[in-house]
């Protein structure tokens, strides 16, 4: 149930509780003003009554010893009290008024018919305008309620937005001085200062990549003057490691800008995987399953989905686990492994830079190859199947050129002669 609906519920349950109640205080009041008006009316006939009796003057609406009396009435007036009681036993209610003088006793009678349906008539007044007055307030309350979701509704969108990765997303403040409106001043603000941060840290990140580009390319060269052997060997992979790790870090500071474009030509996707994947470093001895089940002629830029793609087939070797498998059907590729599955929070917010879930690595890889999937305008989703291990889905289904690639159906086993994802 919405924010909405809770509210338009709210405000029509309590219309409804005040008109009931209301209702009630009428009508209890308006019945006991009834009677007792009744009972005095009655009560000052009885007196004349008795007073015309003792002059032995008897009128025909007045009863003198009857026989049938209601009992509560009765005992009243053997107790010497002169007495008022509404009778409603019958077919119709009677006003029954008596006194007692000497050994007589004296009783009048009115019929109460027409105060029972002027109560009735006020009762269904009471519950017409009660209605009336609940359907407004509901009506009432699903306009304000209205207005307040959409408020609300466009802080969460943008929060959202800015879950998401799009610092740019402010709500239009609104005159005012309320809750909603201190909300949107403070999801503004709240946007500036993460945007801020963020820019901080990427122009932090990009800086320090480019001052070690020099002295790392430095390094990369004296290591290569090295005479051979072991210690040289160590060196060299130790300064491909930096140099490596300062490419990524300044690829990701370029994904996170938005002057990235791709160069798009038309290319098979079948093609395009075997590509990466041959292009990918794996251990030794392991071999990549490319599965192509349609293939598919897409407009897109080639370079990027081979980017993508290596680093997907990377994080399946270094977090997951043989045998690794790369299936092409028609726009969508597929890079499954065997290993322990993605882990909770990178199914659930996607991939964070320097963050991974298995304890090793700095979690660029598949921030780089969601970055580029951006710029691509692709679809990049993780799961972890059923049957175990973790799935990465490029969607470029968007890409696909009607004319398609010819249907393909085959599996060859592609055994990576190294390179860089």
């Amino acid at each position: 149930m919405g924010l909405r609906t809770k509210i338009g519920v709210a405000i029509t349950a309590t219309a409804a509780v005040v008109a009931v109640i209301m209702g009630l205080v009428v009508h209890h009041r308006t019945a006991g003003t009834q009677l007792d008006t009744a009972r005095d009316t009655l009560l000052s006939r009885l007196g004349t009554a008795v007073e015309d009796h003792a002059a032995g003057i008897d009128r025909a609406r007045t009863l003198i010893n009857p026989e049938r009396i209601p009992g509560p009435l009765r005992d009243a007036i053997d107790r010497g009290k002169r007495a008022t009681y509404l009778d409603r036993s019958g077919p119709e209610p009677t006003l029954w008024a008596g006194s007692r003088l000497g050994r007589d006793v004296i009783v009048i009678r009115h019929p109460y018919t027409r105060e029972t349906r002027n109560l009735e008539d006020l009762d269904e007044i009471l519950w017409l305008a009660g209605g009336l007055g609940t359907a407004f307030a509901c009506v009432v309350g699903v306009t304000l309620a209205t207005v307040a979701g959409r408020r609300l509704n466009a802080s969460a969108r943008a929060a959202e937005r800015i879950t998401k990765g799009d610092l740019t997303a402010r709500l239009r403040p609104r005159g005012g001085d309320d809750e909603i409106a201190r909300l949107i001043v403070a999801v503004n603000t709240m946007a500036d200062a993460l945007a801020a941060r963020i820019q901080a840290e990427r122009e932090v990140t990009s800086n320090i990549a480019h001052e070690l580009r020099t002295p790392v390319a430095g390094l990369v060269a004296a290591a290569a003057l090295l005479p051979p052997g072991r210690p040289a060997e160590m060196v060299k992979d130790r300064a491909g490691r930096v140099r490596a790790l300062m490419e990524d870090v300044l690829e990701v500071a370029r994904l996170d800008g938005s002057a990235e474009r791709a160069d798009t030509d038309v290319t098979g996707l079948g093609e395009l995987t075997r590509r990466a994947v041959r292009a990918t470093a794996v251990p030794d001895g392991a071999r990549v399953e490319v599965r192509v089940v349609r293939d598919a002629l897409v407009e897109t830029d080639g370079r990027r989905v081979e980017r993508v793609l290596a680093n997907l087939v990377t994080n399946a070797f270094r977090h997951g686990a043989a045998p690794v498998v790369a299936e092409v059907d028609g726009g969508v590729v597929r890079v499954r492994d065997n290993g322990p599955g993605f882990p909770p929070l990178l199914l659930t917010s996607g991939p964070q830079r320097f963050r991974t879930g298995s304890g090793s690595g700095l979690g660029l890889g598949l921030t780089i190859a969601a970055g580029q999937a951006r710029v691509l305008g692709a679809k990049l989703g993780f799961a972890n199947p059923e049957g175990g291990g973790a799935e990465a889905t490029l969607d470029l289904t968007d890409s696909v050129r009607k004319e398609e690639a010819e249907p393909e159906a085959r599996t060859a086993e592609e055994p990576p002669p190294g390179g860089r994802p």
